[in-house]
């Protein structure tokens, strides 16, 4: 990893938090995918047996999440936690009945909450944004309770594989973050102490009839270029026009596609067994991990 992130791929995070506070007015209404993931999280919870009093939602940009699981679990408080201010202000607005979501501006890799504290934490596409993978997991292990549950989502390394390429086209430098394998992610997870850790991924497809439609939706988004080999200053209207033109090589049916992978996954803390319900989820050990590849239109 750490040659990854030396040869341009390491991020830049006061880059990431102000694409995202700047985006906080428009993520909302372009945040299509992110909100079917979310729901598909909070789906699988049907699945837990845990009646939790105290939920982080780590990265938890406007609320939503965070609002959706005060309406899950009515005696809970709940842990808006992100990075970006301008996310959080949205956050704060949220709320179900009288109950709010308690606002905490933090780094996820480093959060200001006491040892054992938290039984569940809940993550929804925010994991891509962390340069230290195994820090990250440390710490979500170091703040759940014996039996906690941690649930996450992020993107694997299929995600806009398609723009990657029509920039390899053009120029050599980061244009599109490097996103980690389900089965890192789950050796990481091992690493850090994390029992009965179990995974599998989506992919997604959505369609536009421009690139610059889907350029318009990641900035709308703050999914900006936050990595150390970006190119610096703005791009012009010729290698624009590469891109558009090395991309057009992927239009099927009058559409352009962009893939995204996202890679689902839980664990529990330490001295707690996984409390999931029925058949309907198998664990399996880390090393034997197989995709689940399921296509979206």
């Amino acid at each position: 990893m750490s040659a990854e992130l030396e040869s341009g791929y390491d991020l830049d995070t006061v880059a990431i938090r102000r694409s995202f506070d700047k985006a906080s007015a428009s993520y909302d209404a372009a945040a299509v995918l992110q909100a079917q993931v979310r729901s598909r999280m909070l789906s699988r919870l049907d699945l837990v047996e845990l009646k939790p009093r105290t939920v982080v939602d780590a990265g938890c940009g406007t609320g939503q999440g965070a609002r959706a699981l005060l309406r899950r679990y009515p005696a809970c408080q709940v842990i808006a936690l992100d990075l970006s201010e301008g996310m959080l202000a949205k956050a704060r607005r949220q709320r179900h009945w009288l109950r709010t979501p308690l606002p905490l501006c933090a780094d996820s890799a480093r959060m200001p909450l006491p040892d054992h504290s938290v039984d569940m934490v809940f993550s929804s596409l925010m994991m891509q944004w962390c340069n230290d993978l195994d820090g990250l997991f440390a710490e979500y292990r170091r703040i759940l309770k014996p039996g906690g549950l941690l649930t996450f989502s992020t993107f694997g390394p299929d995600t806009l594989r398609e723009l990657r390429q029509a920039w390899s086209a053009v120029d050599g430098f980061v244009h599109v973050s490097r996103f980690i394998d389900m089965h890192d992610i789950g050796d990481a997870m091992v690493r850090a102490g994390l029992a009965e850790p179990v995974l599998d991924v989506e992919h997604f497809r959505m369609t536009y009839s421009a690139l610059t439609d889907l350029m318009r939706d990641l900035k709308a988004i703050g999914a900006s270029n936050a990595a150390s080999g970006r190119r610096r200053g703005l791009t012009g209207r010729g290698r624009l026009r590469a891109v558009e033109t090395a991309y057009e090589g992927f239009r099927h049916e009058g559409r352009l596609p962009a893939t995204y992978e996202v890679v689902y996954g839980h664990g529990w803390g330490v001295a707690g067994a996984g409390r999931v319900k029925g058949p309907t989820e198998t664990v399996v050990a880390v090393g034997d991990i197989q995709r689940l590849d399921r296509a979206r239109g």
